[in-house]
């Protein structure tokens, strides 16, 4: 068994990350995982290549790489089989793989990869988001928001909010309840027509409300369930909608992936102008 680090060029024409990641999870599993790493990134040309295999063969060194572009791909394997030089081509054996299964080539387009990286980190940021404006607890956040849902409780606020994260858009939500003046925020945004107002049956929120109470080993006569007080909210956040003239929808008989859906394709119609 060698003392030596191994070194290790990472050669990529995109960032690299993916080839970093598995050569540090293979090193990891030799004597707590020491190597000498170094990262060679957006390789567009055949010059940086005779560089790196140079700079290989003077340190003994081996050469992980993800190339898309055939041609450099190809120059990278004959230069450095010619240099003797042991190489792992990460991205290849299962570019052809796919090749093989989907019956079509690959684009080979670098940095593809961060294409996604980046909607998942926007998405991990409209969760982090709806979280932190749930139930009107920072008016602060109503005008960094793609939507604010507004609604009596029990009208699916916080999992439509949720569920629209998940798409990556930022949704804040603000209860309406007759005791609690809205936040001032509310009627003095930059773009009023991101509100949506959601709307709900008297019977239908009696019913969800009596299940709720339910659940929580409570009597379903107490006053938040009662149709009196039903009643008084809908009358209530009807005239606040009113005033801020929102779009509304009606979730009575929808699940949260309906509702969802139509809330989608407003944006969708908002952000054509429609």
């Amino acid at each position: 068994m060698t003392d030596e680090t191994p070194i290790v060029y990472v050669v990529s024409d995109s960032v690299g990350e993916t080839a970093e990641f598995v050569v540090r999870a293979a090193a990891s599993q030799f004597d707590g995982g020491h190597c000498d790493l170094r990262r060679v990134s957006h390789v567009q040309d055949k010059g940086v290549i005779d560089e790196v295999v140079q700079s290989a063969v003077d340190d003994n060194a081996m050469i992980a790489f993800t190339i898309v572009l055939p041609s450099l791909r190809e120059y990278l394997m004959t230069e450095a089989q010619t240099a003797g030089l042991q190489t792992v081509d990460i991205m290849g054996p299962m570019l052809d793989a796919f090749e093989s299964v989907v019956g079509e080539p690959p684009i080979r387009q670098a940095g593809l990869v961060h294409q996604l990286d980046e909607d998942y980190f926007r998405r991990v940021d409209a969760v982090e988001f709806a979280v932190k404006y749930d139930d009107g607890r920072d008016a602060r956040g109503l005008e960094r928001a793609d939507i604010i849902l507004v609604g009596v409780s029990r009208t699916s606020k916080t999992p439509l909010s949720m569920y629209l994260a998940h798409r990556g858009i930022r949704v804040a939500n603000v209860p309406l309840v007759p005791e609690v003046t809205p936040p001032e925020e509310l009627f003095h945004l930059g773009n009023p027509g991101k509100i949506i107002g959601l709307t709900i049956r008297a019977d239908k929120l009696n019913a969800i409300r009596q299940e709720r109470l339910k659940s929580l080993g409570l009597t379903a006569s107490a006053n938040y369930a009662t149709l009196e007080r039903i009643l008084m909210e809908l009358d209530y956040s009807e005239s606040i909608m009113k005033k801020l003239k929102c779009h509304t929808i009606d979730v009575s008989d929808k699940a949260v992936e309906e509702t969802a859906g139509l809330i989608y394709e407003y944006i969708k119609r908002k952000g054509q102008g429609a």
